[in-house]
């Protein structure tokens, strides 16, 4: 590839081959070629004037398409469509006369695009599967390792580790729900004509709407579509746009709510990302282990949370039956989308499949908090052994703010030892430091898990079969 020239870095750096390949000219005006295919071969079907010759010599040319000559005509005709019936022609030449035949423009382009879209979103249903799959076995993994909980980013009560990962994977579930609806609600638009009225196919046809709507639903089917759109103007409602990339956006707001959590605990050494034997944190900084995948994340999800106003801002503004001031712009965005997703999900696979907890220091932080947390358990216990239960309550509150201030001072939590020399709990400080166990404190989280997990399971049931390659 030339490098004198400004190449999109989702292209040359992040999405995978197969998104690229998708949303490439050739796939696309294949698509149209196909599209014109099944045209024709509905129309034969019908009974109007095109042979079964014809139709088989343009089936027999979807793929050898000459981009110089449809590029040379474009330039002439100033219409890609136009220019792209003329080069199939010139290697169709039976059937040069009956290509398009009562279309127009959006039955190509269109049409295409909901078939290119459907593609993607499929590829982006088996990465996100691929990566709750592994979230799901870290989360089991996990499920009854204590950590420090937090609440406004302040140490709270304690969670698990794995407790936490059944968090970030509800938000992508709830991303899988709405993408499946998309998927499961997605429509044709067929054959409808420049406004949507069908005229052209209703003077074709002699006036026989049953035949237009048959000839609807075989293009479609040859698709595999079950549905089209009750109406339309000359193109398929934008709001569908809307959903597409709503959707994606979805997804990218899931993945950064992950990533930036793993860029705290990163900080803290308590988790990390995926670091290689030879990996260069820092040009300067040679000891650093920067949080640089989990970084790209949000970064790109950033981007594609912004691009999805795109859509509902078409969808705003197409006048009447349609204006083409949604073209330049369908035609980066939603691209753009798709391939953003899935570079975001690429990098999800890999930080998910490789995540390390450093238990040591998780361990370490829970039990420096852990005597703040067990105050009320301890204060129990003094109550049993004949303390009163308010005047331990002011002990507590007072012993608190002092090894609080120890501690903003560099020092290490003292409270225990302070309870303990208070003599209000009759307890030493050794008998206090045996109800400091972590997983006295964790609830019911490792039964959330395991519930969590049995409703889960059934969906990523084949999920591996589905997980696309990364290579990063």
């Amino acid at each position: 590839m030339s490098k004198d020239r400004y190449e999109s870095p989702l292209a040359s750096r992040y999405a995978s081959e197969f998104m690229l390949h998708l949303f490439s000219a050739e796939e696309r005006i294949q698509t149209w070629r196909r599209l014109w295919v099944a045209l024709a071969r509905a129309e034969h079907n019908l009974g109007l004037p095109v042979t079964q010759a014809q139709v088989d010599e343009l089936a027999a040319h979807t793929t050898d398409i000459d981009f110089e000559v449809a590029a040379a005509r474009e330039k002439e005709v100033r219409h890609d469509v136009m220019a792209h019936v003329y080069a199939y022609g010139k290697v169709a030449p039976s059937a040069a006369g009956i290509i398009h035949l009562g279309a127009t423009s959006c039955y190509v382009t269109d049409n295409a695009d909901i078939v290119i879209y459907r593609e993607g979103l499929r590829y982006v249903r088996g990465e996100l599967l691929a990566v709750l799959e592994n979230l799901a076995k870290f989360a089991d993994a996990h499920k009854a390792t204590p950590t420090l909980g937090y609440t406004h980013y302040q140490p709270a009560q304690l969670v698990t580790v794995g407790k936490r990962a059944t968090l970030w994977m509800q938000d992508l579930l709830s991303d899988l729900e709405e993408l499946d609806f998309v998927l499961d609600n997605i429509k044709f638009l067929g054959c409808r004509g420049t406004t949507g009225t069908e005229a052209s196919f209703m003077d074709l046809f002699n006036g026989d709407g049953a035949k237009i709507d048959k000839m609807n639903r075989q293009i479609a089917a040859e698709f595999g579509f079950t549905k089209c759109f009750a109406v339309c103007g000359q193109t398929y409602p934008r709001k569908f746009d809307s959903r597409v990339l709503n959707v994606l956006s979805a997804i990218a707001q899931s993945c950064y709510k992950f990533a930036g959590d793993l860029r705290l605990l990163q900080h803290d050494r308590q988790l990390e990302e995926p670091f290689e034997k030879n990996q260069i944190g820092s040009s300067a900084m040679a000891y650093k282990r920067n949080p640089m995948r989990s970084e790209r994340i949000c970064s790109l999800a950033r981007y594609l949370m912004a691009d999805a106003a795109n859509a509902p801002m078409t969808a705003s503004v197409q006048w009447l039956e349609r204006t083409l001031d949604d073209s330049a712009n369908r035609r980066i965005s939603l691209p753009e989308g798709f391939l953003c997703a899935d570079a975001i999900l690429r990098l999800m696979q890999n930080v998910t499949d490789g995540l390390h907890v450093n238990e040591q220091v998780v361990d370490s932080t829970v039990r420096e908090y852990l005597p703040f947390i067990a105050t009320e358990n301890l204060m129990m216990e003094g109550v049993k052994r004949g303390g009163n239960r308010q005047e331990l309550h002011e002990v507590i509150r007072e012993c608190s703010m002092a090894a609080t201030t120890k501690m903003k001072e560099g020092e290490k939590c003292d409270l225990l030892a302070r309870l303990a020399a208070s003599g209000s709990f009759n307890m030493t400080e050794v008998e206090m430091q045996a109800i400091l166990e972590p997983k006295l404190y964790i609830g019911r989280c490792p039964e959330q898990v395991d519930a969590f997990l049995a409703q889960v399971r059934p969906l990523l049931t084949g999920a591996s079969a589905e997980k696309p390659e990364i290579n990063l």
